[in-house]
This record gives C-alpha cells, sequence and structure tokens, in this order.
C-alpha cells in the first residue's frame, strides 16, 4: 500500500479485535514510502528501491497473492506494469469532497482492459466491483 493508505489503515486497524480484523494484524504488510521509515503497525515493512522490480521479487518470491488496498499511484504504476491481476472497486455512493487528482481513476497512459469477475452490494449501499485485469497496448 502507499504511505496515505498505510496511514489511514495503522490509525484503525490495530485497535480493531474482530475475528476480521485479527488476520489483517497478523499478515505481512508492504508499504511504498520514501519518507516512512520505521512503521509501527505489527508487521508492516517499508519496500525500499525500485516499486516494480521490488513487487516482481514479491511475486516470485511468495507463493500467495499479493492483496493490495488504495488506489493511488503505487497502484496505478503495478496495474501499468500488469502487477495486478485483479481488482476490486468499491464504490460508495458518497460524494466525499476530499482527494487530489492521485485518486481519481483516470490516470494519463494508463490503457487496461477489464474483464468483470463479480458483483456484490453490501447493506451500506457500497458496491464492489471485481475485475481482473489486462494491460493493453
Amino acid at each position: 500500500m502507499g504511505r496515505k493508505t498505510y496511514e489511514v489503515y495503522a490509525g484503525a486497524w490495530p485497535t480493531r479485535t474482530d475475528e476480521y480484523s485479527d488476520r489483517i494484524n497478523a499478515m505481512t504488510k508492504y508499504v511504498v514510502s520514501t519518507t516512512l521509515t520505521a512503521p509501527k503497525w505489527a508487521n508492516t515493512s517499508v519496500l525500499g528501491g525500485d516499486l516494480v522490480e521490488r513487487v516482481r521479487s514479491l511475486k516470485h518470491e511468495d507463493g500467495d497473492a499479493i492483496l493490495m488496498h488504495g488506489f493511488g499511484p503505487v497502484a496505478k504504476t503495478l496495474l501499468r506494469e500488469g502487477l495486478l491481476d485483479e481488482l476490486h472497486l468499491w464504490y460508495h455512493p458518497v460524494f466525499a469532497g476530499v482527494g487530489d487528482e492521485h485518486d481519481m481513476l483516470f490516470d494519463p497512459g494508463l490503457n487496461v482492459h477489464l474483464e468483470q469477475t463479480g458483483t456484490q452490494t453490501l447493506k451500506s449501499g457500497v458496491v464492489v466491483l471485481s475485475y481482473h485485469a489486462k494491460v493493453s497496448s
């Protein structure tokens, strides 16, 4: 995850104690940042160096899927490089009035074909749209 997502999650998840939160808190987490050096959230490491090469290496080393939260510059880079296999977009039916151009789904030069693999509507009205991603030329 990027630093902004890390800061939001690290401010909320460590204090939660249900079964799902316990899983999130126990899993290995990586944050991409040039400013964060000592993450306080348990099992979190900062990815340094070339982002694309580091993630390629992680995907090669780890037999498990890599789950990424957030859709900012880090996710867009990984999507552009063909390193995100699936994309789950959470559509919140609320206009928040926060964020900047980095929070937009659209990014110049990011051409990806998305094949829909699922849709789930939550009680809150949030719709989770799931896609398989293929980089277009």
